[in-house]
């Protein structure tokens, strides 16, 4: 199964009103494939390139989220992704000075994992800024700082949970507020039970999160679910694909909005376990988290092309 990659020389030419060049994403079947799918500016939204399932009706002819057929495809994939993804933390003002950060798993060495340069404002980063970095804490590929902290929490996650793809942290005020209370989210919402029974509390602050052992609690922590508040911090989500694990956060992000909004104004009567439990399933999946994105990144390709050079 593939999904749209977006090759930026194209994007340009379009902007430009110039000739399209060939397309150069991944050559082979799957570059073909994707060329009978080029269909002008502004392109059609992501998820009209996913085959319905067979009897017409679903998204999917499985279970899983999509992947690229090739090794050089799901890696440009994820990096386009990961960029995308940046912006749209700097739309939502998740940004703070230098806080913050995302990964993605590179899919060929998979005990490396790419992510935003140090100091880099959210709405600048690009593919080509990007950082690829080993379990060392080596910068192998591109240029600029690393975030030690970055590396401190995420290396472990990655080398805890070989399912996780990508990781996604920040400091962005409401889930930092919520966190200040050492509490889980409370199911109010049918957006707010995908986190039900599906993230912890990590009770256990010490300062900037800079060695290694903390990390490793944090993924002990975390166990097998999606987030983790932590105490006096913020928000912390993951995924299978960067998709899952960056809407996961703008939706715990959200979830710690409401609860804060709705305890303000009186009390609030979060939905019983029974019914909790079953709208998680409904909301929760991946295949779920992966589909919500698909509109934000439509919106970033259209009005900030420039992330994909």
């Amino acid at each position: 199964m593939t999904s749209l990659i977006v090759d930026p020389a194209v994007v340009a030419a379009d902007q430009q009103g110039a000739a399209r060049p060939p397309l150069n994403i991944a050559g082979g079947e799957l570059g073909a494939r994707l060329a009978g799918l080029d269909a002008g500016w502004p392109p059609r939204p992501a998820i009209y390139k996913v085959p319905r399932s067979g009897d017409g009706r679903g998204l999917f002819g499985g279970d899983g989220v999509p992947r690229q057929e090739s090794v050089e495809a799901e890696r440009l994939h994820r990096k386009q992704r990961l960029a995308a993804s940046f912006r749209l933390f700097a739309r939502n003002d998740y940004d703070y000075g230098g806080a913050g950060h995302i990964t993605a798993r590179d899919p060929e060495r998979t005990d490396h994992f790419w992510v935003n340069p140090a100091g880099v404002y959210f709405g600048h980063v690009k593919v080509s800024n990007l950082i690829l970095v080993n379990h060392h804490g080596e910068i192998v590929e591109g240029d600029g700082h690393l975030n030690r902290a970055a590396f401190a929490i995420h290396s472990e996650l990655h080398k805890a949970r070989p399912d996780v793809i990508a990781a996604a942290h920040s400091h962005a005020i409401w889930g930092k507020a919520f966190s200040a209370q050492s509490r889980l989210l409370a199911p109010i919402s049918q957006d707010a039970t995908a986190f039900y029974d599906d993230h912890v509390l990590f009770d256990d602050y010490t300062g900037v999160v800079l060695d290694s052992s903390e990390g490793e609690r944090i993924a002990a922590a975390l166990g097998n679910k999606k987030a983790a508040i932590l105490r006096n911090h913020g928000l912390l989500t993951v995924g299978t694909s960067v998709e899952s694990a960056v809407w996961w956060y703008i939706a715990a992000e959200n979830a710690a909005k409401t609860q804060l909004l709705s305890e303000a104004a009186g009390p609030i009567r979060p939905l019983d376990h029974d019914i909790a439990t079953h709208t998680h399933g409904q909301v929760g999946n991946e295949i779920g988290g992966w589909f919500s994105f698909q509109s934000l990144w439509d919106r970033v390709v259209r009005e900030e092309p420039d992330f994909l050079e």
